[in-house]
């Protein structure tokens, strides 16, 4: 599943992932897929099927 840079950036700040918020900026792509970026979500804490849980749901609002 693909998102938005930002969604995952808020998402880190949301939880208080401040610093990782700050270096994944830096290092993910502006369309974070879950299944081609796997590594570079966990570097930084993201479980990806926690992502899908967590946004996934909202892409119909």
């Amino acid at each position: 599943m693909e998102f938005d840079k930002s969604q995952v950036l808020d998402m880190l700040k949301g939880v208080g992932q401040h610093d990782d918020a700050k270096k994944a900026d830096k290092e993910l792509p502006d369309k974070v897929d879950t299944d081609q970026h796997t590594d570079l979500l966990q570097k930084f804490g993201v479980n990806p099927q926690d992502l899908v849980g967590k946004l996934g749901g909202m892409l119909g609002r």
